[in-house]
């Protein structure tokens, strides 16, 4: 049967085409979304417009916090971390860090309040929402108030220009205290401990996470029950603590069919658009056990008023959702970052895991790559682990010693009591070893390569499989695939508080990595549980329900770059049908982004039939969201698709395959220099026969490296290069062009 269209959707629910880009063009990716818009572990969301820009940030407990900003409330990216790891208070346990966290503008520069247990409140200020944010400040605790909390929030009245500190310390103890110009409690306290007072049970839970707002000159003032609890609100025409003037809504402000994310709360302050529209930031857990440990993730939802002025939510439905009519600004979906680490400063999409002093990382050490130190036993940087399937890759420079020596990726959980990890080290004999281990599983490989290996942690939901390679084009497997379902279930401690992270890892010794790869182009991708999508939904193991014009977006794909240097020439999809149809593959958007693949699918005689089909690709660089658009003619479902990846020459031509490519020493050459003998100066002539990374450098006879005449990535074609060697000693030298699986040499005569 056919589906409803795109426009009557919007229609329907009473909005207008959505999502514009900078440019005027529309495209459908920002026409509407599923949540949640960030995925992982976002808790006690907070949400801020300043000007043309939208913040949020929350709670992060152990790692280091994160600020996030929008344009469109959709596509978030994150821009700051107001509190460094290095403060001496930060704390280094599961449920410690931040509690909370709030972002505003006011007089004239940038806040973010937060909580550091105990009751205790903070806040750092900045001149621009990036940073650099100051050094924690401790809030006064007003007298007659037990504590300031920590999961609180800050309003401001624009008609007064009055500022508040929303707390909730305990049960029992809210209270709404006014702030001075200098973020400090002026004196000024309204006592709500009448809202859920103890002696009656204390009707609403904890009441806890307050926010409030104001709309059409009255005050919203709204709390949860507790974790996975009922959201509340009430309102007052006046901002006092006068129990008689606030009237509490009948009932949770959440409304209709729950689905996936079932348990929103938590919600942050209401915003209200220039068109009339109404948004919040709530969070919620995934419904189903199996996935609870990703935490209590970010659903952005629309916030309605209902005939008595209370507003209304609609829990956050499976179906796509029309998008807030706002410009986007070409962010990529907010998922976990690769990274180059050719930065000055480490991106702020990477926290530390609890206290960790600044001078255990560098990026100035080795240029282009991120060192790591550790600090009591280990160190790590993390992002949020938030979807079902990825692929990360990196490349690690380590020299173990013991077999308790360890550096790699991995993804641990929230109490840090389990983690799937694939890393370097040497086993009981002092031998070089590769390994890939969960909970008592743990598989081994002998080292051949050398320090510099390449490693990769591939997740098909909760099954894991790990390789290693000696130049991150051809992969060897360590071990057999890990069933890592215990890491992703709720379970004791924090692991249904705290949701799961990923990243790099050192235990023991100190390594260096130089690059981190999300999503790689050149392995499997899952077609299920699309990050966004319309009209199509997934099944165990495919996607399905596909029919003309529907569309399912994938984050965060590498394709290559100076450090990876592979490029795509066709892509691969495994699909069944029992029609005819086409899926077209766009980077970054549809139909205002690049179209650089269009794969036929043919009637593979039903829909349970697999087959792999190919299609010419253009090459790509650099990291983007793909996009599949199926057309079709026909009515009703056109096919399924279990997967799809991206080929280069090194890809195999099946699963099992070799590479299409294995040698290819006959593409690269090094001609001898002229002259030579020579004095002074002399040139050598190299060919490179595909785009690679390469190093042209001369050594002595000994082996030492005297100089590096090149090292980067070049494209296809032939070179020179001269070598100056004034002021070194007569003698003879030798010159090595290395590319991936290439070496070739020249001796070289220096005269005195």
């Amino acid at each position: 049967m056919k589906k409803i269209s795109l426009l009557s959707i919007i229609l329907l629910a009473g909005f207008h085409l959505s999502g514009q880009d900078p440019l005027g063009d529309r495209s459908p990716s920002f026409d509407t979304y599923l949540n949640p818009v960030i995925p992982g572990d976002h808790p006690d969301p907070t949400l801020t417009r300043i000007g043309n820009f939208y913040y949020t940030s929350g709670s992060s407990f152990n790692p280091t916090p994160r600020i996030y900003r929008s344009t469109d409330l959709v596509h978030w990216e994150v821009i700051a971390q107001p509190v460094s790891a290095s403060w001496n208070i930060y704390g280094d346990e599961p449920g410690g860090g931040i509690w909370g966290g709030h972002m505003v503008f006011y007089g004239d520069k940038y806040w973010h309040f937060f909580g550091r247990g105990g009751g205790r409140m903070y806040f750092v200020t900045a001149d621009q929402p990036e940073g650099p944010w100051s050094d924690p400040t401790v809030m006064q605790i007003p007298a007659g108030v037990p504590g300031l909390g920590v999961d609180n929030s800050i309003f401001i009245d624009d008609e007064t220009g009055r500022w508040f500190l929303l707390t909730k310390a305990g049960p029992e103890n809210n209270h709404i205290v006014e702030l001075g110009e200098d973020g400090q409690p002026n004196g000024v306290v309204l006592d709500l401990t009448w809202l859920n007072p103890d002696a009656e049970g204390n009707p609403y839970g904890w009441a806890e996470g307050p926010v409030m707002w104001k709309k059409d000159g009255h005050y919203y003032y709204s709390f949860a029950q507790h974790l996975v609890g009922e959201q509340y609100v009430m309102r007052s025409d006046t901002l006092t603590d006068d129990q008689a003037a606030w009237t509490i809504r009948e009932g949770t402000i959440f409304t209709g069919s729950r689905a996936t994310f079932n348990t929103p709360n938590h919600i942050a302050p209401v915003i209200t658009l220039d068109d009339g529209t109404s948004w919040t930031f709530a969070q919620s857990y995934h419904n189903s056990n199996l996935w609870y440990a990703q935490g209590r993730q970010g659903v952005l939802c629309q916030v309605s008023y209902d005939e008595e002025g209370f507003p209304v939510i609609q829990y956050p439905p499976n179906t796509p959702v029309a998008a807030p009519d706002l410009p986007g600004n070409h962010l990529p979906w907010t998922v976990a970052k690769a990274d180059l680490f050719n930065t000055l400063n480490l991106k702020p999409d990477w926290s530390f895991l609890g206290f960790t002093p600044e001078n255990k990382h560098s990026l100035s050490l080795k240029d282009g790559w991120l060192y790591l130190e550790p600090y009591l036993g280990s160190n790590t940087v993390i992002q949020i682990d938030g979807e079902h399937h990825y692929s990360l890759i990196t490349r690690v420079d380590f020299e173990p010693e013991s077999e308790s020596d360890q550096a790699g990726l991995w993804i641990i959980n929230g109490p840090e009591t389990h983690q799937v990890k694939v890393y370097s080290s040497v086993n009981s004999g002092g031998g070089p070893v590769l390994g890939f281990s969960f909970e008592d599983i743990t598989f081994e490989v002998d080292n051949a390569i050398g320090n510099i290996v390449w490693l990769k942690l591939v997740r098909d939901q909760h099954t894991m499989t790990a390789y290693y390679s000696a130049d991150g084009l051809t992969w060897s497997g360590i071990g057999e695939e890990i069933n890592a379902l215990d890491l992703d279930i709720s379970q004791s401690q924090f692991n249904n508080f705290t949701g799961s992270q990923q990243g790099l890892y050192v235990i023991g010794k100190p390594a260096f990595f130089d690059l981190y790869i999300y999503r790689d182009a050149y392995t499997p991708v899952p077609a299920r549980d699309p990050a966004n999508a319309f009209g199509v939904k997934s099944a165990s193991t495919y996607l399905m329900g596909i029919e003309n014009d529907d569309w399912a977006m994938y984050p965060g794909v590498t394709f290559g770059n100076s450090d990876y240097p592979r490029s795509p020439t066709s892509i691969r999809l495994e699909a069944a049908s029992d029609k005819s149809g086409i899926a077209e593959v766009w980077i970054d958007s549809i139909g205002t982004g690049l179209k650089v693949a269009e794969c036929s699918i043919e009637n593979t005689g039903g829909l349970t039939t697999y087959q792999v089909f190919r299609a010419d690709a253009d090459a790509i660089s650099g990291t983007h969201d793909v996009y599949l658009r199926f057309k079709g003619t026909e009515e009703d479902e056109l096919f399924r698709l279990k997967s799809f990846m991206f080929l280069d020459p090194y890809s195999p031509t099946t699963n099992t395959d070799k590479p299409l490519i294995t040698e290819t020493a006959a593409a690269f050459s090094l001609s001898q220099n002229v002259p030579n003998p020579f004095k002074g100066i002399t040139e050598f002539h190299y060919s490179v026969g595909r785009n690679d990374h390469i190093s042209l450098k001369v050594y002595d006879l000994t082996g030492k490296e005297v100089t590096t005449l090149f090292e980067g990535y070049k494209i296809n074609g032939e070179y020179s290069a001269p070598f100056d060697a004034s002021g070194l000693p007569g003698g003879i030298y030798i010159c090595k062009l290395e590319a991936t699986r290439f070496t070739e040499t020249r001796k070289l005569i220096l005269l005195d």
